[in-house]
């Protein structure tokens, strides 16, 4: 297990470095850098004045030269400067992380709470109204953008009704988790819902595919009641390949939470992604970014992780035994 989780992470470390010169040199191609921005803030700099400040800033340098010297100072511990925020990247993240950790985390409880159930539910009685029920909630939940739902919602709940906050981590003044906790209530009910349809499909693919298994007939002649035939002997096999989408899912949920924070001016990863690429905070803009990937990364792992717990013929190799 040790070897295989040392692999794993030594493989990931290789698709992190490579996807960190690839958005290095993304980013470098968009448009606008700091001394462009210098110049249309003080039209009187001069040429001499441009090239002296692209020499400072390392723009006049070859891309691979640049990521060379990005890199040696990321591995020194230093992300840089973010000029948006005038502070050291690292400073920035901390807050930012929590914040989108503690969103995710609900939302994805949540959504694996309702989404899991239902599909099971559905497919022990399968094409019949309930399953029909789940379908059409599924399908909806889906097919709702969930920039259309956060606006919905805020319209709904904030604007109409006034029950709830349309935006932000808490009220001024007010330091309690109740208070942070009713401003979640709108974005992770955005989140889990454009989530929830996804997990109730595949579970409910994987556990009718399952469910027509020679074991499970088996176990049905044996006269075993329903319950124990689905929880017991079903559910185990049909939580394989959801699993991968579960950690799958990780990934998209922190990408998806670019629209849904900002949309809620949630002050997560999200929304300091998107102020980031705006406000042409190169420094900032990378690391979010690379933060994306590297979740991503330890979404496969744990995936991988769970194939073996939950079918021990998986072997660490990845091969049946």
């Amino acid at each position: 297990m040790l070897r295989f989780i040392s692999e794993r992470l030594i493989q990931s470390a290789v698709v992190l470095a490579v996807m960190s010169f690839v958005i290095f040199g993304l980013i470098g191609l968009m448009p606008g850098d700091p001394v462009d921005l210098m110049i249309s803030a003080d039209p009187d700099l001069t040429s001499a004045d441009v090239a002296k400040l692209r020499e400072i800033y390392g723009l006049d340098r070859p891309v691979a030269e640049r990521y060379g010297n990005w890199l040696l100072s990321v591995l020194q511990g230093d992300f840089g400067f973010s000029r948006l925020f005038a502070k050291p990247v690292f400073d920035i993240l901390g807050p930012a992380l929590g914040n989108t950790l503690m969103l995710l985390g609900i939302s994805l409880t949540l959504a694996l709470c309702i989404g899991l159930p239902l599909g099971i539910w559905a497919a022990v009685r399968p094409y019949s109204l309930r399953d029909y029920s789940v379908n059409l909630f599924a399908f909806a939940g889906i097919s709702i953008p969930s920039f259309w739902l956060g606006l919905l919602l805020i319209i709904l709940f904030a604007v109409i009704l006034g029950w709830l906050p349309a935006g932000g981590l808490g009220t001024p003044g007010m330091d309690g988790w109740s208070d942070k906790l009713i401003y979640l209530v709108l974005p992770a009910t955005s989140l889990t819902l454009a989530s929830v349809g996804g997990h109730t499909r595949y579970m409910r693919a994987s556990m009718l595919e399952t469910l027509r298994q020679d074991y499970i007939r088996t176990a049905r002649a044996k006269g075993l009641p329903e319950r124990r035939v689905v929880l017991g002997h079903a559910l185990r096999n049909a939580l394989i390949p959801v699993t991968t989408i579960i950690a799958l899912d990780f990934g998209t949920l922190f990408s998806g939470a670019l629209i849904t924070e900002t949309i809620f001016a949630y002050p997560g990863m999200g929304k300091l992604t998107f102020d980031a690429v705006m406000g042409n905070d190169f420094n900032l803009a990378l690391v979010c970014l690379l933060l994306a990937t590297l979740v991503t990364l330890v979404g496969n792992i744990l995936a991988d992780l769970a194939y073996a717990w939950l079918d021990p013929r998986i072997g660490f190799e990845g091969k049946k035994q």
